[in-house]
């Protein structure tokens, strides 16, 4: 779309940031590329004319330049860019109010910003220098539901601390096989990996974790288990997929394992989705069966042992010594279960590009339940708004199943030929 700059410069210098908000341009500066800019503090305040917010970033020299987004109503974002910026004590708004939050994430050559808006606060943003210091104005002016909504349809929302390679991430092409020898033929249908029980976690009265925006957790983690057993099912033939759930129906802790055993499933894997009361805490965790070792295991390892009875919730802990049992009865099992727990952490961190929480044990009943490989898969936290915004969407959606497939699809392949290994020795 080209602009004509004559014309731009006979409107009022509002309207002229206007355009070049919608427009994504990009406003610069003259500035000694050397000195270093000191961002003090961020502060937040009401208009004085009464029809919005200002968001003030206090600057002691003007920065490179900066480029503002809104890509949804209660999230507007802005890059700063500057090779020198210097955050180093600053002080940053407190939290709650119109504005709840504003939150910096150190780039490359750039800072990335956030700024979190009540959900009944609905505004159009526009940024521009100060004339009268070197500081940044983001102005947020008043706006109705419509419009806003309308507005931010243009913009795709970015997640800073993200650095995916779509095509790597989605990646899940198959591993070509090697030929198996004679020897292992004969015995290849009792050794094969050929049935995964997938369990979207929580489900009908039970909403799991209600995360930001009033996500439920039930919601999300069915449709990753969704696509998830979709890529089984197309690069996998050879593997049935059981799902414990397929619709918003509850389904007892107790009965998910039963549905395992009853299918004698290879693998079983829970799909959950974490929640916290600090909206800052991010990434994944990959849980299989044993002792918790850490109190952050404990407090999850409760929510998800959470039981439904006559419409009350009971938590159902497992004592030391029954876990202790099961790990000398089913160690085979759990040995498994940490193998490919390890290599869902790898896809996750590595590929998907998420903060990994670690490989964890904790005594959840589902995994108990099922007489088998277990994994419990904590995806994200729902109650951090970025990664809310990422699991709630398609994309983000197909990322994490994508990485779970592949560490299935990796391990199946590793057993496989261990096995020919070992028929051929």
């Amino acid at each position: 779309m080209a602009v004509n700059f004559k014309s731009i410069s006979i409107m009022n210098g509002y309207a002229f940031l206007r355009v070049c908000a919608v427009l994504g341009i990009i406003f610069s500066f003259t500035q000694s590329s050397y000195a270093q800019i000191h961002l003090d503090r961020v502060s937040k305040a009401e208009r004085s004319d009464g029809l919005g917010y200002v968001v003030r970033f206090h600057f002691d020299q003007p920065i490179d330049s900066f480029q503002v987004i809104q890509p949804a109503s209660d999230l507007i974002q802005m890059q700063l860019f500057g090779n020198n910026i210097d955050t180093t004590g600053i002080q940053l708004p407190e939290l709650g109010g119109k504005i709840q939050e504003v939150r910096l994430y150190k780039l490359e050559d750039s800072f990335g910003v956030d700024i979190y808006l009540d959900q009944n606060v609905y505004v159009m943003a526009t940024a521009y220098p100060d004339k009268a210091s070197d500081d940044l104005l983001l102005a947020m002016t008043k706006s109705t539901a419509y419009e806003v909504e309308v507005y931010t349809q243009q913009f795709l929302a970015k997640n800073w601390y993200l650095n995916i390679n779509p095509d790597n991430a989605l990646d899940i092409t198959m591993i070509p096989a090697t030929e198996p020898d004679e020897d292992y033929n004969e015995i290849a249908d009792k050794l094969k990996f050929d049935t995964i029980i997938i369990d979207a976690g929580h489900g009908g009265k039970d909403p799991g974790n209600i995360g930001y925006r009033h996500t439920k957790e039930k919601d999300v983690v069915l449709a990753i288990s969704k696509k998830l057993g979709e890529y089984i099912e197309e690069y996998l033939p050879d593997v049935n997929v059981i799902y414990t759930r397929e619709d918003d129906t509850f389904i007892d802790l107790y009965d998910r394992g039963s549905i395992a055993n009853r299918h004698e499933g290879d693998l079983f894997v829970s799909i959950h989705a974490n929640g916290f009361h600090d909206p800052s805490v991010r990434g994944t965790e990959v849980f299989f069966l044993g002792l918790h070792r850490s109190e952050s295991s404990l407090e999850i390892m409760k929510k998800e042992n959470m039981i439904f009875n006559d419409g009350k919730r009971e938590v159902r802990e497992l004592t030391e010594e029954e876990l202790l049992i099961y790990e000398l009865a089913h160690s085979g099992y759990i040995s498994t279960s940490e193998r490919i727990a390890s290599m869902m952490d790898h896809q996750f961190s590595k590929r998907a590009n998420r903060k990994s929480r670690g490989v964890k044990q904790a005594g959840f009943v589902v995994l108990y339940e099922a007489s088998m490989p277990a994994l419990l898969v904590e995806v994200g936290f729902l109650t951090n708004p970025s990664e809310q915004r990422f699991l709630s969407s398609e994309y983000g959606q197909s990322i994490m199943a994508s990485a779970i497939f592949r560490s299935i699809r990796d391990y199946k392949e590793e057993y496989e030929r261990s096995q020919e290994i070992t028929s051929s020795n």
